[in-house]
């Protein structure tokens, strides 16, 4: 039999051992799934959204619980477990007071007696999700996709096992069909195999990633194979630009902040900071020194600010693209290294002087390091926002709003914020451009995407004539 281990990853000590899912266990599963969303379908709306909102009363009972699970699995401050959680329920209840009007026929004029248009459940989901969030990114697309009267399948991250498996007891203990919604916990040798006969099998009706550019690819190329839907929420390079006449003490403190939170694992964090050439002096001077007073250390403990990153793997990757961008050239003014002791930390890290060529600049830093890249005014800001293959979020810094709208809409991105980190809301649609993925979750655009839109055209008597076009 074989087996998944985690561990905790501020002390490097074993928590749990899971038995992983044989090729039959897993196939049941499957057919448990699609045996279950048939009678959930079935369900009328608002019986679905009563089970809802016993999910996000669940996880509010269970708040403490499961934040510790959450930290002790990928090394998250106790405070931001604790908001992941709170968050999760506020989607829940959202979509239980708000399904039944986004999936609602609509009426439309035509020529026929009748016509309108219907959202219809796919089937079965098949979600594949990572670590960084790992209650949040699986009720994200959980919420939506059973409300639209969809099962769900989940392969999560390996060292966040338990949370799959606790989502998976809450939404059935709050009153799901069993087997709707099914973690399954497979070998990390088998996992491509397995994903892709699993978007293969015709009773999955759709496939969600929120992953790596990689993972994405290979997981919209099964999918497009077997010609079903898919959503991509890939990687991001947010540009977080700061104009001339931005409050520098307070964006400094957010730019912190932001960057840093979860560890810098976050693919909307502001990962490339462009600063304006006449500000980014001292801009730079005040982020040093709000990083610097950050705590780093034990995620359980009150007053931590920046835990471990979640695997070791993970920030010895940080740490040679660090390396690799001063060599290039680029100015390391703090941390830089990793700390001393058990677990997996990182000092908290701002680079200098990143242009073009450095990874810094060019690919994807997870992980808790700042890189300030100098613009030359208002265009050149622009360019360098633009110049990435990424196109998650951006924001904008000023002190006119109306400036920062207009910088924004020059930027290609799937969120705009001004004055504002970039985060999710359940009321906004969120996703990506370019290699940041395709299609949306949240809001209304969220839970279309797990749904097939019928047309409906009703006459009260056979039709005089056929159509003479298609």
């Amino acid at each position: 039999m074989t087996t998944l281990v985690t561990s905790n990853p501020a002390t490097g000590e074993q928590l749990a051992e899971y038995a992983t899912l044989t090729d039959t266990e897993i196939d049941a599963a499957v057919r448990g799934a699609d045996e279950a969303q048939r009678a959930w379908a079935a369900r009328p709306i608002g019986q679905r959204a009563v089970a809802l909102h016993r999910v996000a009363a669940i996880l509010r009972d269970e708040s403490d619980d499961l934040a510790l699970l959450i930290t002790r699995e990928m090394g998250k401050p106790l405070a931001e477990a604790r908001a992941e959680v709170e968050k999760c329920a506020t989607t829940c209840d959202f979509y239980a007071d708000n399904a039944a009007a986004f999936v609602a026929d609509e009426p439309v004029a035509t020529s026929a007696d009748r016509s309108w248009i219907s959202y219809e459940p796919v089937g079965v989901v098949l979600a594949v999700m990572p670590w960084n969030f790992p209650l949040w990114q699986v009720l994200r697309f959980a919420a939506p996709a059973l409300m639209a009267g969809n099962g769900g399948l989940l392969k999560h991250s390996p060292n966040t096992t338990g949370c799959a498996l606790a989502v998976q007891r809450v939404i059935t203990a709050a009153g799901a069909p069993e087997g709707l919604f099914r973690a399954l916990v497979v070998a990390e040798a088998d996992v491509p195999a397995v994903t892709q006969r699993l978007i293969a099998d015709p009773r999955v009706g759709a496939v969600t990633i929120t992953g790596s550019e990689r993972a994405g690819r290979a997981v919209g190329a099964a999918a497009g194979g077997a010609i079903k839907k898919s959503v991509l929420e890939l990687g991001g390079s947010d540009p977080f630009v700061v104009l001339a006449d931005a409050d520098l003490p307070r964006v400094a403190a957010l730019a912190a902040r932001g960057r840093l939170l979860n560890a810098g694992q976050s693919c909307i964090s502001p990962k490339r900071l462009v600063v304006d050439a006449t500000v980014a002096e001292e801009f730079t001077r005040l982020l040093v020194a709000e990083v610097e007073g950050l705590v780093v250390g034990d995620p359980e403990a009150t007053g931590t600010h920046v835990g471990p990153m979640a695997r070791a793997d993970l920030r010895d990757g940080v740490h040679r693209q660090v390396e690799a961008s001063v060599a290039a050239g680029a100015r390391l003014l703090t941390g830089g290294r990793l700390l001393p002791g058990p677990g997996c930390f990182y000092a908290p890290t701002v680079l200098a002087g990143v242009r073009a060529g450095m990874p810094a600049y060019d690919e994807e830093v997870f992980g808790p390091v700042a890189a300030v890249v100098v613009a030359d005014g208002e265009d050149d800001a622009v360019r360098i926002a633009n110049d990435t293959r990424f196109g998650l979020g951006a924001s904008v810094w000023t002190a006119d709003p109306d400036r920062g709208v207009a910088v924004a809409r020059r930027i290609r991105s799937g969120a705009a914020f001004v004055n504002a980190i970039v985060a999710s809301d359940p009321r906004m649609p969120f996703g990506g451009t370019r290699a940041s993925g395709y299609g949306r979750e949240l809001a209304a655009a969220g839970i279309r995407e797990f749904v097939d839109v019928r047309t409906w055209w009703v006459l009260d008597e056979p039709a005089g004539a056929a159509p003479v076009s298609e």
